[in-house]
């Protein structure tokens, strides 16, 4: 049985849709077909930096998630690193799985590692991401948070410049905090896991690429195990009739 999922990059503009499929194309099962959406290209945030960016962001996050459901998606990636409206999803979304990067990449991290460091694009970030890496129970696993002073909108202008500096930053980590794997903790790091887990030699995730196979891997195991989102308690779905007479989710 084929498997498709929608990776929803969570900004008010589609100039990283083709990058985002180009990368997932090469790292799915043939049998998998990974779609690629923003949030469209009316007024809005270009990266969600700011929690206020984020929050503004998160109503038509989570309407693109109930339209995925309804356009036939087995799963959902949620593209940013700070895991934007990750339950709330999970809440609107009836059977389909829901996946985000720092969830998917902390788990694998704590899998194939046991000393955990995120590389990430500024100091301003670390507060939240800290935040999410206690919430999901890898802070004992954690080394350290090592910022780039980089923006997201920098990461992709040019290559050679950003390796440089990530590289540093993955130097520092393994030499100085102890780090047996590391985290490139922004979906815009895209691209550059591979020339450096070759030459440190250690696992170096991919926080976009972790997020579309853990969506792969979970919808596979729903499948052939039954193993699904509970909605039971946490990720209880709203009543629809209570929902709509409230007016809401409607695009």
């Amino acid at each position: 049985m084929s498997t498709k999922l929608l990776y929803i990059d969570p900004i008010y503009s589609d100039v990283d849709v083709e990058l985002f499929e180009s990368h997932f194309r090469k790292i799915v099962e043939h049998d998998t077909k990974v779609d690629v959406i923003s949030l469209g290209n009316k007024k809005g945030p270009l990266h969600l930096e700011y929690n206020c960016y984020e929050v503004l962001a998160m109503p038509d996050l989570i309407r693109k998630v109930i339209k995925a459901e309804q356009d036939g998606y087995d799963g959902a990636i949620i593209g940013c690193f700070y895991d934007p409206a990750l339950r709330a999803c999970r809440e609107v979304s009836r059977k389909m799985i829901i996946s985000a990067p720092a969830e998917a990449s902390l788990h694998l991290a704590a899998t194939v590692g046991e000393s955990i460091s995120i590389i990430v694009g500024r100091q301003k970030w670390i507060p939240q991401i800290r935040e999410n890496v206690h919430k999901y129970g890898f802070f004992h696993k954690l080394a350290s948070i090592r910022p780039l002073e980089m923006g997201v909108l920098d990461f992709q202008k040019d290559h050679v410049y950003t390796m440089n500096r990530i590289h540093k930053a993955a130097k520092e980590a393994i030499e100085q905090d102890g780090a047996d794997v590391l985290v490139l903790g922004c979906t815009a790091e895209l691209g550059f896991y591979e020339q450096l887990q070759e030459e440190f030699g250690i696992p170096v995730i991919d926080v976009s690429l972790a997020a579309v196979k853990y969506a792969e891997f979970l919808v596979n195991v729903g499948r052939r195990l039954g193993w699904s989102q509970s909605k039971r308690v946490g990720f209880q779905s709203p009543p629809m009739v209570e929902a709509i007479g409230f007016g809401l989710f409607s695009s």
